[in-house]
C-alpha cells in the first residue's frame, strides 16, 4: 500500500488470466455495471427514506439523531427506517470506492 496525499491508503490489485482476452475492458465493464446497480439501489433507498420522512414529518437526519439518543420508542417501522439509512450509507461507500478505481498503465 502506498500513502498518497497523506490521508487515504491506496490498494493495488493485480489480475491475471489464463485466457488471451484482455482483462481491462472486461473489468471496466463489470465495475461500470456494478456502479449502475448500486445507483439504482441508492435511488430506491432515498425514495424509501423520503416516504418515512413524509409519514413521520421528520428529516432522516433528525430521526437518526433522536434514534441514536434513545428519544424514540423502538418499533418495527423505525427499525426499517434506520436500516434504510444504514443501507444508503453502505451503498454510497461502495459506489464511491468503485468510482475511485483507477487502472495502472
Amino acid at each position: 500500500m502506498d500513502n498518497v496525499g497523506g490521508d487515504k491508503q491506496m490498494t493495488e490489485l493485480v489480475l491475471t488470466s489464463n485466457q488471451q482476452l484482455p482483462l481491462r475492458p472486461l473489468v471496466e465493464t463489470a465495475l461500470a455495471n456494478e456502479v449502475r446497480l448500486l445507483e439504482v439501489g441508492i435511488r430506491r433507498t432515498e425514495r424509501r427514506l423520503r416516504e418515512f420522512e413524509a409519514t413521520h414529518r421528520m428529516t432522516t437526519k433528525d430521526f437518526v439523531r433522536r434514534f441514536e439518543n434513545d428519544e424514540l420508542d423502538e418499533t418495527l417501522e423505525l427499525a426499517e427506517w434506520i436500516g434504510e439509512y444504514r443501507l444508503l450509507q453502505h451503498l454510497s461507500d461502495k459506489t464511491e470506492a468503485l468510482r475511485g478505481v483507477r487502472f495502472a498503465s
